[in-house]
């Protein structure tokens, strides 16, 4: 595995797999890496005969009171994880190399409309630090596919948005979300939780798989499923930042015409902010045979 710092060698080096023809498969992430991590890479390598997995933890995503300086790195354990896997090339630069003007002084990339509610509207700015770097990680990997995780459900949405808006030759893969045996999905962030957060911290995907069989169950007082799943997760310990079922392809409100519906979720346990999410096919053979394995 090869590892570089540097916008310039890092391209002179993909230029020379590219002229040979080999498919460029792209992993971002911000590192402290855990097996959903793993998981994602393991698809880039069917997807692609070269990966490349990035680490930087981008200040440009992160709020004035939020965790930028408490966020893991572990590049050392990283290297190795990625190694094991056969990772060909570890882009590590520094905040200098990608914002070498300043993030002040940097152009940001904004995508409207799906950016704006759930997380957007309780992180302001976040999305456009995510659509930003990613544009600029884009531009200097010139990937033929990316892969991203589902549990960002929003992040992916952005990013096929961004995509398709400014007609990027790339190929966005989701892929599905990585958990632990008790449901919880994995995160860098689990990390933070005390013994006592981690045991309660199923309880969102619980609550969220519960509001997901009730709608299939025919209940569609969304408001209602909506309040309850909020009330419940309050009085177990968490503090609620929104809960929330609508469109899987809008990340807007259900109406007749939505095939797909997606139940998104944010939670704090203690400093701790949790995302989780489930979806559900309105095509009855899409979803009664997982629902039935419940």
């Amino acid at each position: 595995m090869k590892t570089f710092s540097t916008t310039a060698r890092l391209r002179e080096a993909l230029a020379s797999e590219r002229r040979n023809g080999r498919r460029i498969a792209f992993v971002p992430t911000m590192g402290n890496l855990h097996e959903g991590h793993l998981q994602l890479v393991r698809r880039a390598h069917e997807l692609g005969e070269v990966v490349v997995v990035s680490i930087f933890v981008n200040p440009l995503q992160f709020g004035a009171n939020e965790d930028l300086d408490k966020y893991p790195r572990t590049l050392t354990a990283d290297k190795e994880k990625l190694f094991a896997e056969g990772v060909q090339y570890l882009f590590h630069p520094g905040v200098a190399e990608m914002y070498p003007n300043g993030m002040g002084e940097q152009s940001i990339v904004s995508v409207p409309g799906v950016s704006e509610r759930h997380c957007g509207a309780s992180r302001p700015g976040h999305f456009d630090g995510v659509s930003t770097v990613v544009t600029k990680l884009f531009q200097i990997v010139q990937p033929d596919v990316a892969v991203f995780g589902k549990k960002d459900f929003q992040q992916l949405a952005v990013i096929r948005k961004m995509v398709a808006d400014l007609c990027m030759p790339i190929e966005i893969e989701g892929v599905t979300t990585a958990r632990d045996l008790d449901g919880l999905a994995m995160s860098s962030r689990n990390g933070f939780l005390s013994r006592a957060q981690r045991e309660l911290a199923p309880f969102l995907h619980k609550t969220l798989q519960e509001c997901r069989e009730a709608i299939a169950c025919g209940f569609d007082s969304y408001a209602e499923l909506e309040r309850h799943a909020r009330l419940s997760l309050l009085d177990a310990g968490f503090e609620p930042d929104y809960f929330s079922i609508c469109d899987a392809r809008t990340l807007d409100q259900v109406t007749l015409d939505t095939e797909e519906i997606v139940i998104l979720a944010a939670a704090r346990l203690g400093e701790t902010r949790l995302i989780d999410n489930v979806t559900l096919n309105f095509n009855p053979s899409a979803d009664w045979g997982m629902l039935a394995a419940h």
